[in-house]
């Protein structure tokens, strides 16, 4: 099977969010990029399951505060197809996410690659993948970024851990 001109197929090797080369602008900065009408923040995660929550954590911290001002702000419980659709109306995208990522200490930004990882199933895919739909069924591709924060537990159970306070109140400071 040949692939698309410009996408790779991989697996990706970290076992966090994404595949993507690190970029740390600060989480200020970052931000102030997303802040636009055009710009679209979305929190994955499962309020259910413990630290799996941080990323509607944040997106809540979002519309507490006010802060990303005109962005649209989306909570989803996983990556699937049809978000391809969705992000691709976007000129910038903030995915924001828990990792069990052990060489994270608190927050990793990275700049995600569009490529097709081989998923088990079209629900639950990676960020690279969506990015990588946008492109082919869409022909554009958002400037994308992914702020991942720490989390430790992930058992069927309401609320963050203190570890993930701590992540969430590093990514908020």
């Amino acid at each position: 099977m040949s692939e698309p001109p410009g996408l790779a197929v991989v697996c990706p090797s970290r076992p966090g969010p994404s595949v993507g080369q690190a970029h740390d602008p600060g989480i200020g900065t970052l931000l102030d990029a997303h802040a636009g009408a055009d710009c679209l923040v979305y929190g994955i995660g499962n309020v259910g399951r413990q630290d799996d929550g941080l990323g509607w954590a944040f997106v809540d911290w979002l519309e507490e505060t006010g802060r990303c001002g005109a962005a649209t702000l989306v909570r989803g419980y996983q990556l699937v197809l049809e978000d391809a659709e969705l992000v691709s109306r976007f000129r910038r995208v903030l995915f924001v996410d828990a990792t069990k990522d052990p060489g994270v200490a608190t927050l990793d930004v990275t700049t995600p690659v569009p490529s097709y990882d081989v998923p088990f199933s079209s629900h639950a895919l990676t960020v690279p993948t969506v990015l990588a739909t946008c492109r082919l069924c869409f022909g554009v591709v958002p400037d994308a970024r992914v702020l991942a924060m720490r989390g430790f537990a992930w058992e069927l159970e309401v609320g963050l851990t203190e570890g993930a306070r701590a992540s969430l109140d590093a990514a908020r400071a």
